[in-house]
């Protein structure tokens, strides 16, 4: 599934219509953001991941979404099930992406 871009208007509406969502926070001037957007890419990709919703945040342009995981560092992490926040950490580390997945089953 390719990763979708929420913003403010739409994130809570996209977190609670679907049951497990992994949220990649980032801003345009993020190095480690960068460096690991193609591994987030290629996870979300994979077929056994389709029933994941792969969210990607600016963190600089969406405060409410930014809010809703407690973003503190960047690039950073979340896991949503049901709507509800699992877990999330400052993280630019695909072992740690799919503890996040594994978390929302």
């Amino acid at each position: 599934m390719a990763v979708t871009v929420a913003t403010d208007a739409d994130f809570d509406q996209l977190v609670k219509n679907n049951k497990r969502v992994v949220v990649k926070y980032h801003a345009d001037w993020c190095g480690a953001c960068k460096m690991f957007a193609p591994k987030y890419k290629r996870v979300s990709n994979e077929e056994e991941q389709s029933d994941v919703l792969f969210l990607e945040v600016n963190a600089e342009h969406n405060e409410g979404a930014r809010k809703a995981a407690g973003v503190s560092n960047l690039p950073f992490l979340a896991s949503f099930k049901d709507g509800v926040l699992v877990e999330g950490s400052a993280a630019s580390k695909e072992e740690y992406l799919r503890k996040l997945i594994d978390l929302t089953k």
